[in-house]
């Protein structure tokens, strides 16, 4: 792809912001967390009213935190339970500044679109309903009546439900995502595409088809019960740091942990509590990792597979627990023993004899956790990778028994409830057999577009209208070029936000952004106080209330938002009192309770301090497979190739940001300041090539003979494998190829790209 064929909004701007590198930390958070979260909250939103959210959330009945999907304890709670990203979280969503239509009658989107994503963030929140007409490069205000009706008539005039999409980001509660996911089916389509198609779908299709659920298995409290605790793929300081507590709590008692990962992240390293004053003064720290190994970029199956021959080798499994509760060990260990350990070194990048200390280390406990993220699941074989994580528990009878267990960690803070509530493009068969007894409609049984697919289908004219419940889809997906020409070929593009985002300036022929409540604000939908629900990655269900008076009196909730666009868009071929439902969300918590299984007396247990758990038969020691027991697979060890010059480049995130949203310019842990068009290289690396730190480079993508292109990155020395790289998302989003996906699950190989660097002249 040539660079006359890009989209210049779609992309952030290519202007350098001023880098300046220190040495990276080895201590996550401490005092300068605490700082940086009352920086980011007093400045955004005050300090009275910044400080009195703060004491709300992810207290029991108050907020659940819009960030993470971290569990929160069962038990006693501190006052301050929540961490700098909740803290950003909160300051990010209450903004006290207005973006209003005034704003927008003077400023374009092609002028918006040469913002960066951070300034984006910085205008303030939306206020009122806008639109962009066919022609305009201004959008400008609509009422609420009106913009429903547009959206009706557009997808009316389709000529098939399947020519749209719906998509939805992991932080809408169970409420609107049931409510959503019921008008996509009656109106006639299972495109339902959702943040889950680009992280942790690998991780569901890996654990469905092992244990029979594609969910963990562990509750927080297992933690402190465990021996050894293995985190690969995953940097916890920065993507989900009140985990750091759980882990620290865990070393306290005895356990011993080991990281997995190409960098070192300073939250794998040590912890200092803020809640503690020697640790908040920084006159002691709790070491985490005692074992730290620096794999390859897509090397962790070989390593998996190093860990399960020497274990299999030796004879270490536990025998009475795999004879009597799983399947298919025999075959793993002909598949294992056959192995060479030449490959297994080559393509992990550790040394044998660190494999085989590792494995004696797991070989002498039967109580281990596994904890994962997006560094397993964005991987062409991320499926089998998770899978050899599922074969070593299985082998060490690790699963269904206190402090042992899976552990997925999910990101968005309902990611997993969304999935819960039907949000799927290959919903089971129970589900819609469920829906059609409970509403009275057939829901259409045909599998729908997954988020790549929704892509596809956008740049094949096959989606003439993409909806988005949330997020921002430009920035969040792969081939960031394909994405915004896939949706310039739409007639209609609209977005739930509350703050302006990237995907608002690509858009197709007419656009809307229509603004919605924050978590952390009151909802009086229908003349009442309500309050939604959410699923955390430990499969809690609990209730979240906000108290915030709403930015604007102009918004309106998710839940209102969608039972509205059914009202509009089904009309009388709809017999759901979609606006009663609206009217009180009990009504649709009774809804789920008799579609969804684990939902007995909802709104009952629900209000209870802390709420329920979701049932889970692996984590009772119960594997609801097709034999009713767990399932060894196996799997070719995969061979990752680079031709000379080639580096494998994965995307990663700042420490001042979340998935998409920027919310400042450091990236502290790592010594990387006020910049993000930064590429990570390791030092020999960078003297193979005759460049040096801070050489100004374009980074070029080789996927089947195509090539795409990000413009004029600075090189940072960093310790990272040999021919490995990193660099931000979404700045490089435009390097992942639409069509390099993991086997299995679809999701993008945005840790896995071939690449190479060309210095500028």
């Amino acid at each position: 792809m040539g660079r006359e064929d890009t989209i210049p909004a779609a992309e952030c701007p290519e202007a350098f912001t001023g880098l300046r590198t220190t040495e990276p930390a080895t201590t996550a958070a401490g005092m300068p967390a605490v700082v940086s979260s009352m920086r980011h909250v007093w400045g955004e939103a005050g300090v009275a009213r910044g400080t009195r959210t703060l004491m709300l959330l992810n207290q029991k009945g108050g907020v659940d935190c819009p960030s993470c999907a971290w569990p929160d304890p069962d038990g006693s709670r501190s006052m301050t339970e929540f961490c700098e990203n909740g803290a950003k979280a909160v300051a990010w969503e209450t903004d006290t500044r207005r973006l209003t239509p005034d704003f927008f009658r003077t400023h374009s989107i092609d002028a918006l679109g040469q913002l960066s994503d951070y300034e984006h963030g910085q205008l303030g929140r939306l206020t009122e309903p806008l639109v962009l007409r066919p022609g305009s490069r201004h959008y400008e205000p609509i009422s609420w009546d009106d913009a429903f009706q547009l959206i009706a008539a557009e997808l009316n005039g389709l000529a098939s439900p399947h020519e749209a999409a719906f998509y939805t980001s992991g932080r809408t509660g169970n409420e609107a995502a049931f409510l959503y996911q019921l008008f996509v089916r009656q109106f006639g389509t299972n495109n339902l595409p959702d943040c889950s198609n680009m992280c942790h779908e690998s991780s569901g299709v890996a654990l469905s088809q092992t244990v029979g659920i594609g969910k963990g298995t562990v509750k927080l409290d297992d933690f402190e019960k465990a021996q050894l605790i293995l985190i690969l793929g995953q940097n916890p300081g920065t993507n989900h740091p009140r985990m750091l507590t759980a882990l620290q709590a865990a070393k306290r008692a005895g356990a011993r942990i080991v990281a997995i990962n190409p960098l070192k992240e300073a939250g794998l390293l040590a912890f200092r509590n803020p809640q503690e004053p020697g640790q908040l003064l920084g006159l002691s720290r709790t070491a985490l990792a005692d074992r730290y190994l620096q794999v390859k970029i897509g090397g962790d199956q070989a390593l998996l597979q190093g860990l399960l021959k020497h274990l299999i080798e030796r004879n270490a499994w536990d025998s009475a627990f795999v004879s009597a509760q799983t399947d298919g060990f025999d075959r793993l260990r002909n598949a294992v023993t056959q192995l060479a350990w030449d490959p297994i070194v080559e393509q992990s990048g550790i040394a044998r004899d660190q494999i085989e200390a590792l494995a004696e280390e797991i070989g002498s406990c039967d109580r281990i956790i596994a904890c994962w993220a997006m560094g397993l699941t964005q991987h062409k074989h991320a499926v089998p990778t998770i899978q050899e994580l599922v074969n070593l528990l299985l082998l060490r009878g690790s699963i269904g028994k206190p402090g042992a267990g899976l552990c997925p960690v999910r990101g968005h803070s309902n990611v997993q409830g969304d999935r819960t509530m039907g949000i799927w493009e290959h919903p089971p068969v129970w589900f819609l057999d469920a829906i059609e007894r409970e509403f009275g409609f057939a829901p259409p049984r045909e599998t729908g577009f997954h988020t790549v697919d929704t892509i596809r289908a956008m740049l094949d004219h096959r989606v003439k209208v993409f909806f988005a419940l949330g997020g921002n889809f430009l920035s969040a997906t792969p081939d960031t070029q394909a994405t915004a020409r896939g949706l310039q070929n739409c007639s209609l593009t609209v977005h739930v936000s509350i703050k302006l985002n990237r995907s608002h300036l690509v858009t197709g022929r007419t656009a809307l952004i229509l603004p919605c409540l924050g978590r952390t604000e009151r909802d009086h939908s229908g003349g009442k106080e309500q309050f939604v629900t959410t699923e955390n990655s430990m499969g809690v269900i609990q209730l979240s209330r906000g108290s915030l008076a709403p930015a604007s009196p102009h918004l309106l909730s998710e839940v209102e938002i969608v039972a509205r666009l059914a009202t509009a868009t089904l009309g009388s071929r709809s017999a759901i009192p979609w606006l009663e439902l609206a009217a009180d969300y009990d009504r649709i918590r009774d809804h789920i309770e008799r579609v969804v299984p684990g939902f007995t007396d909802y709104n009952q247990r629900v209000r209870q301090p802390g709420g329920f758990y979701l049932p889970n038969k692996p984590r009772e020691g119960q594997f609801p497979t097709a034999t009713g027991k767990a399932r060894f697979t196996t799997s070719p060890l995969v061979e990752l190739r680079l031709a000379p010059g080639q580096l494998a480049m994965m995307t990663i995130r700042t420490h001042d940001q979340f998935n998409t949203t920027v919310y400042g310019l450091e990236d502290r842990y790592r010594g990387i300041h006020h910049e993000r068009r930064v590429v990570l290289l390791n030092r020999e690396d960078i003297a193979e090539r005759n460049l040096k730190p801070g050489d100004v480079v374009d980074l070029v993508s080789h996927y089947h003979g195509e090539t795409r292109r990000a413009n004029r990155f600075l090189i940072v020395e960093y310790d990272i494998p040999r021919g490995c790289a990193a660099t931000y998302f979404p700045e490089t989003n435009v390097l992942v190829p639409l069509n390099s996906t993991a086997d299995g699950s679809h999701t993008p190989t945005s840790k896995y790209v071939i690449m190479t660097v060309e210095k500028l002249q």
